[in-house]
């Protein structure tokens, strides 16, 4: 039998906050940037337009999962920001399903911006999810 050597087929996200380790997550949106452009036009120039690059723009990132242990320590991190809002580091780590990691990527000036708990109806037979979404400053470099 084959083995299986890619990493993303079963990918899971452990988040850590200021050495705070939150949990696993099951799934990870929004790690990216946009560099914002602005346009000039010369005068006498009709070949093209300037493409001048003014700021960089990070997107949240959302992360959810089911319902589970870890979800205590995700709440009492979120209660922690009822006596004052602090920016954090947080540190997303993928790893495979046997704890391999593939990637880590450092966020500066972490806050939660949102957190959605599960719907819980009997009617319903889903998973409970929980999604929390945060807010950042940008990426940190390895080791920081």
């Amino acid at each position: 039998m084959a083995e299986n050597k890619d990493p993303a087929v079963s990918v899971c996200f452990s988040v850590t906050i200021d050495d705070n380790e939150i949990g696993a997550f099951n799934s990870c949106e929004g790690l990216g940037l946009e560099v914002v452009i602005e346009q000039r036009e010369e005068g006498g120039n009709n070949g093209f337009v300037w493409q001048l690059p003014t700021r960089v723009k990070y997107s949240n990132v959302k992360l959810s999962r089911p319902v589970c242990r870890d979800s205590a320590k995700l709440t009492a991190w979120l209660c922690s920001f009822a006596s004052g809002v602090r920016r954090q580091t947080a540190t997303i780590t993928a790893m495979t399903g046997d704890r391999e990691v593939v990637a880590v990527w450092a966020l500066d000036g972490v806050i939660p911006v949102r957190w959605s708990g599960p719907s819980l109806n009997p009617d319903s037979p889903k998973v409970a999810m929980e999604t929390v979404e945060l807010a950042h400053h940008g990426f940190l470099p390895k080791g920081a």
